[in-house]
């Protein structure tokens, strides 16, 4: 039995609140079951200085957690002058799951900046700051749209989306929560398509190593949730 009482392949509860900032060209609230993350898209009409005059854009991310989103309060990063190395891991893997599905050339020499800020958390932050930035991302590139500088559909070529497996109590499960993340025996992260493709996999095995046919479990409960996540990105859109 998990201790939130859910089924090996039941997810937590998600839900995306679209338009949650004003400002922001996009903006998302996602929530994976109690972990809550603020997605804001920000366009800016410049690339960095090594895309120049490419006439190629870039889609980026920031990602930061709120010093009350634990159960102690943390130090703001910026109080200490430098990211964690966590921190700096988690944005990258967050940019380059955005770009898997971003067409550059199409999108101009402009820039997204996607700002992941982890309000509450209870596990799954970056999978959760993942399918709430597609969702934000989505968004920017409609209001751009609405203003003729690009066409959504050759800009933005899939859905991406993320979600945790892992093994807890020697049994293969979807969308670890906290209680389970600390003390699972295999923990995973995968990032993939509305189509199937495969972004990313980050799996580690925290005790002793995990079998080949327990990778294969864990697979195949990240396939199912991936699509119940780009059906639910889907509706939110609609």
């Amino acid at each position: 039995m998990r201790p939130s009482g859910r089924k090996t392949d039941q997810m937590r509860k998600v839900s995306f609140e679209r338009n949650f900032s004003k400002h922001a060209e996009g903006s998302c609230l996602v929530k994976f079951g109690d972990t809550h993350v603020l997605c804001t898209a920000s366009l800016e009409e410049k690339t960095p200085p090594w895309l120049r005059n490419s006439g190629k854009g870039w889609v980026t991310a920031e990602y930061g957690m709120l010093p009350r989103a634990t159960g102690d309060r943390m130090k703001r990063e910026a109080a200490s002058g430098k990211q964690g190395g966590r921190t700096q891991e988690i944005q990258r893997l967050i940019g380059r799951s955005l770009r898997a599905i971003v067409d550059l050339e199409a999108l101009g020499e402009r820039q997204i900046t996607i700002d992941c800020d982890v309000i509450q958390a209870d596990g799954g932050t970056r999978t959760a700051s993942i399918t709430g930035a597609w969702v934000a991302l989505h968004d920017c590139l409609r209001w751009m749209e609405a203003r003729s500088m690009i066409k959504v559909e050759k800009v933005l070529k899939d859905h991406v989306a993320a979600i945790s497996c892992g093994i807890f109590a020697s049994q293969s499960v979807i969308d670890l929560d906290y209680l389970e993340d600390s003390a699972a025996e295999t923990d995973a992260n995968f990032v993939m398509t509305g189509s199937g493709g495969i972004v990313e996999i980050q799996g580690t095995a925290e005790g002793k190593p995990f079998t080949e046919e327990e990778f294969s479990s864990l697979m195949a409960l990240a396939k199912a949730g991936i699509l119940d996540l780009v059906s639910l990105q889907k509706q939110a859109i609609a």
